[in-house]
Parts: structure tokens; sequence; C-alpha cells
């Protein structure tokens, strides 16, 4: 797909969506063709790297378990909300 700068600038997020779908896409200037727009390639994480960035969330949930305050609960939290049959008081 050829499309002017112009043109691309009020459908730019449409247009990457569609590279990102494989779509060739070819910005002009002055009827030139100017610029392609391709989807970037990022490479694999190895096992190694998913398994220490497992690590490192398992480490940050332990954290914020740690620093976690037992609130109230919420099960009954709208209750003065309603009277005892249930309607809004």
């Amino acid at each position: 797909m050829r499309i002017s700068l112009a043109e691309a600038e009020t459908q730019l997020g449409e247009l990457v969506r569609r590279a990102e779908a494989g779509d060739e896409i070819v910005l002009t200037r002055d009827g030139k063709p100017s610029v392609r727009l391709v989807p970037v390639e990022l490479p694999a994480l190895t096992e190694e790297q998913i398994a220490a960035r497992r690590r490192l969330m398992e480490g940050i949930w332990e954290t914020a378990k740690a620093k976690a305050l037992a609130g109230p609960s919420a099960a009954r939290s709208q209750d003065y909300l309603y009277d005892e049959n249930g309607l809004p008081g």
C-alpha cells in the first residue's frame, strides 16, 4: 500500500496495525516513495531470561505481600447504602 505522508498523519495508528499484520506500507512524499513501515522483530527470550524474569516477579510479589496491611473486609462494605430490606436507604 502506498500512501502520502499527509494522509498517513491522520491514519498512523491504522497504518502501524497493518504493518504489524504484515502489510507493506510505503509512505510517499511528492508522489515518490520515502519511507517503508515494517514491524520490529524482537529476539526470542532464552529459557534463562524467562526464568530470571519469573524469579524477579516472584520476588516483587513476596515483597508486596510482606508490606500489605490487612484492611476491613469488603464483603459488607456497601451495606450502609441499603436498608434491612435490601433497598437503597
